[in-house]
């Protein structure tokens, strides 16, 4: 009987999410989205996106006055909506509180409407590789600045209804190569789990976007090199590996970046139905078929079958 109420339960669940799906999508018109991390990749896409739909765009980057900070300067003079360029360091507290101070200075009529939580980082190596340092940062960027802009924009996001998007990663399933990147990704998703259940009630819908292998879309990881790896491993960690190991493995995760799709405006698709569909989805996997395959694998099957499926393509790869 209780097995029925909740089958049932399910079904007009679905009924009910089908039904806001096929209303009229958001009028972007005038609407006001701050995006972090618009130097490039998918949030520079995304900028470029909104703002040609006609969105009020604030494009945080950190070197404004960089390539992409220009090119979106360029972009701003086209197209129906409006957009800004803003220094944003979403590690630093001013930084953030001088963003939430320009939107409210130029907040367009329809209001705040989202906040896209895009910036981060990435780095290789296995754990005993990498400082503590590398840590803080990566965490810092990754999780802390997400959550920081998050905190800050909360009450104009409460007040106009509005929406949050964040961007994690399939590797938050799994490790591999990276394991500080999915680290991050991985707390990042259960702050958001917390978060969606919260804004319920406020009506402010959060979305998660779970990107596949897009390293050649953006510049988030580019091409490691051993050498530099090995120069900075510690006397200890250099007793136990070897150059050949370092080689091997950075050969390995550069193989993985070079197979990365160039089509980032699937991305930036997601990231655009997050913020204007009438029922956004809470997590938008965008990845190839054996990509989802491993997620699956990971999320449904007992640890032990999915540290045999990593150790089995980590195989070739050993110590001396």
């Amino acid at each position: 009987m209780w097995a029925t109420g909740f089958l049932l339960l399910l079904l007009l669940s679905w009924l009910s999410r089908l039904s806001r799906r096929r209303a009229a999508r958001l009028d972007p018109a005038g609407r006001a989205v701050l995006i972090t991390g618009c130097d490039s990749g998918f949030g520079h896409l995304l900028a470029l996106r909104l703002h040609r739909l006609g969105f009020t765009v604030f494009a945080g980057c950190l070197c404004p006055g960089g390539d992409g900070g220009r090119r979106l300067q360029r972009e701003a003079a086209a197209g129906p909506g409006r957009l800004r360029v803003l220094r944003l360091d979403v590690t630093c507290p001013r930084d953030v509180l001088a963003a939430k101070e320009l939107v409210l200075r130029h907040l367009p009529q329809p209001g705040f409407w989202g906040l896209v939580n895009n910036a981060g980082v990435s780095t290789f190596g296995e754990t005993g590789w990498l400082s503590m340092e590398k840590y803080e940062k990566m965490a810092d960027v990754n999780l802390l600045g997400s959550i920081r802009m998050t905190l800050a924009f909360l009450p104009l996001l409460r007040k106009y209804k509005g929406r949050i998007v964040f961007m994690s990663s399939i590797v938050a399933y799994f490790a591999l190569g990276n394991g500080i990147y999915s680290m991050t990704k991985a707390a990042i998703e259960k702050f958001c789990d917390a978060l969606r259940l919260e804004m319920k009630k406020f009506g402010v819908q959060v979305s998660i976007i779970q990107p596949g292998n897009y390293a050649r879309s953006t510049k988030i990881q580019p091409p490691v090199s051993a050498e530099e790896i090995w120069n900075e491993l510690s006397e200890e960690e250099k007793a136990v590996y070897n150059k050949e190991y370092v080689q091997e493995r950075a050969n390995f995760f550069n193989s993985i970046l070079r197979e990365g799709s160039t089509n980032g405006d699937e991305v930036v698709d997601a990231m655009v139905d997050a913020l204007t569909s009438p029922a956004p989805k809470a997590r938008y996997m965008v990845a190839k078929l054996k990509e989802k395959a491993l997620v699956f694998v990971c999320a449904s099957f007992p640890t032990v079958v999915m540290d045999s499926v990593l150790s089995y393509v980590l195989s070739k790869v050993k110590l001396a």
